[in-house]
């Protein structure tokens, strides 16, 4: 089976299934536009009774003829989460697979100023030098292999070895350090305005929605309205938050929101942190005292140590991501705002070139656009129309070669 039928059997659901419609997140009331923004808003607070009493409304009156078998329910959680991806990704893929199909166009035979302009395209997609380097060569040795000559063939070749160059490490870092007894901290940190405030909010709404139980913990005492719009977030999503006043040493906050967390036997504490990285040696300093007063009451702990970074900052983003790697042990990325940028490509660059994996994408606005990265859904974003098209190409293909009046 060919890389792109095995994306399209993936992700595209079948013709008759079009009429299906979409799972509805079960707190599309809670959406907030203006949540991707982070400013302090005033908003009511949603209690906890209210969410559950939501799930509860429902009513599942399945027949057993009609219940849905676990394949078919995997099967239309890939296709919604394909869909989710390709909405996502739409600035990106419009800027990569238009300038992708100009330069199929423009170099038909694979030859050194086909992949020249290749590195090119690539490197202006933010995928980074040293990536863009080592996919090329890859080409390379792969055209070489197939015997491909023309650049058209070149195309299914170029987005599989975009999946590789992603998942050639341990996939066991791409999931969730989250223990299956006792509590889990994470520890968010990252600069001020890369909307790491609306990551901690969408991870506690998904969690909930697990059938876990979150804290937050407002350890960002310096900047200010960072607490109050981490309590606005609590409120939304109906977690408690535990909080001491502006100014207040973001250590002592931890330190009563781990005892506070234990006490309740609460599943997940996510824990805001300052971002003030223009002083590494403060930011090191407040970080270090942070995890070591986690760790003394949690051993193991932080469970994991996940940077914001705004995707629309480009470059900008992957220099973040060294600097803070330099500070503290991040563990992987949370890559913000992806819908808003054509430069969809810095994701590899992060991967590849800092070796550490992107946990969790935000795709959109509603609290449900937080989606776990997968690199499949990632490259199926990035060219879900030539994807879908690749089989009716295909087919038209077959129909020009065994037309009956061709002879």
């Amino acid at each position: 089976m060919s890389f792109f039928k095995r994306l399209k059997d993936r992700f595209v659901p079948p013709e008759e299934n079009d009429d299906l419609l979409p799972l509805e997140p079960l707190d599309d009331n809670i959406n907030d536009k203006s949540a991707e923004t982070e400013r302090t808003v005033i908003s009511q607070p949603v209690p906890q009774e209210q969410l559950k009493k939501k799930t509860d409304d429902w009513d599942f009156s399945f027949d057993d003829d009609d219940l849905m078998s676990i394949e078919e329910f995997e099967e239309l959680e890939a296709q919604q989460i394909g869909a989710k991806f390709r909405q996502g990704l739409e600035k990106s893929r419009e800027n990569f697979q238009n300038k992708l199909n100009d330069l199929l166009a423009h170099y038909r035979t694979v030859d050194e100023d086909f992949f020249e302009a290749l590195e090119e395209m690539l490197i202006q997609a933010d995928v980074g030098f040293n990536t863009v380097m080592e996919l090329v060569e890859s080409l390379r040795f792969e055209a070489k292999r197939q015997n491909i000559t023309e650049t058209k063939d070149l195309r299914e070749v170029i987005v599989e070895k975009i999946v590789e160059i992603y998942e050639q490490e341990d996939d066991e870092l791409q999931t969730m350090n989250i223990q299956e007894e006792g509590l889990t901290v994470i520890l968010m940190v990252g600069v001020n305005g890369v909307g790491k405030t609306t990551t901690i909010g969408k991870l506690a709404h998904r969690y909930r929605q697990q059938g876990k139980t979150v804290m937050l913990a407002a350890g960002d005492t310096f900047r200010a309205g960072a607490i109050e719009q981490l309590q606005v977030w609590g409120d939304r999503v109906g977690v408690e938050v535990v909080k001491q006043n502006e100014g207040s040493d973001p250590a002592a906050v931890m330190f009563d929101a781990v005892n506070a967390a234990k006490a309740k036997k609460v599943d997940i504490l996510i824990c805001d942190t300052a971002g003030r990285l223009q002083n590494k040696a403060n930011l090191m300093n407040e970080l270090q005292k942070v995890k070591k007063v986690i760790s003394k009451s949690v051993p193991g702990a932080p469970h994991e140590v996940l940077l914001a970074l705004d995707a629309t900052t480009g470059q900008n983003a992957l220099v973040q991501a060294k600097a803070f790697k330099e500070v503290t042990d991040v563990t992987g990325i949370v890559l913000t705002k992806l819908d808003g940028t054509a430069k969809g490509g810095i994701v590899l660059a992060i991967r590849n070139e800092l070796h550490i994996p992107v946990k969790f994408v935000g795709l959109g606005e509603k609290l449900d656009d937080l989606q776990p990265f997968d690199a499949e859904s990632y490259v199926y974003g990035l060219f879900a129309d030539m994807i879908e098209a690749s089989g009716v190409e295909s087919e038209e293909e077959t129909t020009e070669t065994t037309d009956p009046d061709a002879g």
